[in-house]
């Protein structure tokens, strides 16, 4: 009998500490909206997902994948949703309009966006100038991958109404609308890209997967994909907050320790394409541009207006608190406690 209970508080002092951290979570059911989800872009999240990280911090976590960050940013702000898996200069953009959003871990240091052009469509290209008067696909009106095209359109003396945008998703939509000629140009992300460069059918304009060429496309370092929410959210359920960016942390450093072959047997099969290689090609092409440990450059948010200020002048005539956009704090606390993933 005595043996039975000294097995019995062994067990419960086991899971004491499992218990105590879920019950200290203010919301541990949390709905997460991204744009995208097969997309390299946002690998620490599938990755956080598929290796269970979120459930080992103790949250029940939904992820609700929409055709583009503009429409997962309008399930949080419409209540559907609690957090945005999306591109950081979001915050930005909904801080000039009067709505505080606070980015709390970092997934990529480069946007990891390819403009290019359509080789059948546009035998003759020379310069962004010929873009005028063309389709562009993008992932959805509004998202990160449309912002990349008005700014490098904005730097070709261009203005967004030079061009005609068009939304194609983030997979296999953006593939057909490319190959059968609907679109001239696609602004969108791995493994998309990839296999359409692999296939002939999409010659680069601009790469942001290189972070060299990324700081110098926007001027110096610009955040990309990110885990961002209401301020609001952060102040009522800081531990949540934490939690999440805890799991974050760990599949950051998961996946730049991981080889392709980690990655091909974590990631959901229809990620792929169909084709093995060409995820295989389009990850070692976006893993640099991966964040390793969570944390935002000081100066990111700066260029982030910046660039944002290029291609609409009532952002650049806006007195911002750029301080507000981000914190590292939630990640410092993550590194420390998941220094080695």
């Amino acid at each position: 009998m005595q043996r039975r209970s000294l097995m019995l508080a062994s067990l419960a002092a086991f899971a004491a500490p499992a218990l105590v951290r879920a019950q200290t979570l203010e919301k541990p059911k949390v709905t997460i909206a991204v744009g995208g989800k097969s997309l390299l872009y946002y690998l620490p999240l599938t990755i956080a997902e598929q290796r269970g990280y979120f459930k080992a911090e103790g949250l029940d976590l939904e992820v609700v994948d929409f055709s583009g960050g503009s429409r997962a940013l309008a399930a949080v702000v419409g209540g559907s949703a609690d957090v945005v898996s999306g591109a950081f200069e979001h915050t930005v953009n909904m801080q000039a309009k009067g709505q505080f959003m606070r980015a709390f871990v970092l997934q990529g240091r480069a946007p990891q966006i390819v403009l290019g052009i359509n080789p059948k469509t546009m035998p003759n290209f020379k310069s962004v100038a010929d873009l005028k008067g063309k389709k562009i696909g993008v992932t959805a009106p509004g998202s990160s991958t449309n912002i990349m095209v008005n700014f490098i359109l904005a730097k070709a003396g261009l203005k967004p109404t030079d061009v005609s945008i068009i939304g194609v998703g983030a997979g296999s939509g953006a593939v057909a609308a490319m190959r059968s000629g609907q679109i001239d140009a696609l602004s969108n992300l791995d493994p998309v890209i990839s296999l359409l460069q692999r296939s002939g059918d999409l010659k680069i304009v601009a790469d942001t997967r290189n972070v060299s060429e990324a700081d110098g496309i926007f001027g110096g370092p610009m955040p990309a994909g990110c885990l961002y929410t209401p301020q609001t959210f952060i102040d009522k359920n800081p531990n949540t907050v934490q939690a999440m960016a805890n799991a974050m942390v760990r599949a950051s450093k998961w996946i730049h320790n991981a080889g392709p072959s980690d990655i091909l047997g974590a990631v959901p099969e229809t990620y792929l394409l169909g084709d093995r290689a060409v995820y295989i090609d389009a990850f070692l092409a976006a893993q640099k541009a991966l964040s390793p440990d969570g944390l935002f450059p000081e100066k990111g948010a700066n260029t982030a207006f910046r660039a944002l200020a290029s291609i609409d002048k009532k952002i650049g005539d806006k007195k911002l608190d750029l301080t507000a956009v981000f914190t590292n704090d939630f990640v410092r606390k993550a590194n420390n406690k998941y220094p080695k993933g």
